[in-house]
């Protein structure tokens, strides 16, 4: 897989996020990929704590800092901050790429309409991709999202599921430039089967060289379970036995 990746532009590495292995198998991934020209990124931030990310990169602020001032997730100690300290250390750019959860919250209850550029000021149209985006609701994976809700799926949930990807894909695409390798961590359906956030890559640049990870779990890792067939160019198979971590 690193002899693989090594060759590629931008690689979407999709986690389960509470599994332990797949998060000690991002930070393995980091170290063999690093390079001076290595930039990582992840869901796990929201673009509005950007300048909070610089500042613990830059040594301004500490961990205690960090963790006072920016949206951590909970198992941020854990899962994360191991990526973030490596950035620190081999001075290697660090993206927050995802939109700030409030944003999300509003395409959720309100679709695109409660993102109208009248409505939100400057600074809080650069925390996301740039409106309209493209928007297909038929998609596998969209609809996807619809059938496991039942009856809590809505065309809303859709759009907010897909702001976030096209937003991620905005910032990453933001920070690339040819030369470099972006390496982003996303939760496995927001790439799998080369949807979501790649979907919104390539409609952008078609030309770039990807590649995406999947993480599923099974009872038997022996063989892959014909429904995770295809679901990336890499797929990590866990045995279900392994402790989460929340």
């Amino acid at each position: 897989m690193i002899k693989s990746l090594k060759d590629k532009e931008i690689i979407l590495f999709g986690e389960s996020h509470n599994n332990p292995i797949a998060h000690w198998l991002e930070i393995e991934t980091t170290k063999a990929l690093y390079s001076p020209n290595l930039v990582l990124g992840a869901e796990m931030f929201e673009a509005d704590n950007q300048h909070v990310l610089n500042d613990y990169l830059s040594s301004t602020i500490d961990a205690e800092g960090l963790d006072t001032n920016a949206r951590l997730w909970s198992n941020y100690k854990t899962d994360y901050a191991p990526l973030l300290n490596f950035a620190k250390e081999h001075n290697v750019l660090f993206i927050a790429t995802n939109i700030p959860r409030v944003y999300a919250t509003k395409v959720y209850k309100g679709g695109f309409e409660s993102l109208h550029a009248d409505s939100l000021s400057d600074e809080e149209r650069s925390w996301m991709a740039p409106m309209p985006i493209p928007f297909d609701p038929f998609l596998p994976r969209y609809q996807n999202i619809l059938t496991m809700m039942g009856d809590h799926g809505t065309p809303e949930l859709v759009k907010a599921q897909a702001i976030k990807d096209a937003t991620m894909a905005h910032f990453i695409l933001k920070n690339f430039s040819l030369g470099k390798q972006f390496l982003h961590f996303n939760g496995c359906y927001h790439s799998d089967y080369y949807e979501g956030i790649l979907w919104y890559l390539q409609k952008e640049h078609q030309e770039y060289d990807y590649a995406t990870v999947s993480t599923v779990v099974q009872n038997d890792i022996s063989q892959l379970n014909k429904e995770f067939l295809g679901k990336a160019d890499f797929i990590i198979c866990i045995d279900e036995d392994v402790t989460t971590s929340y």
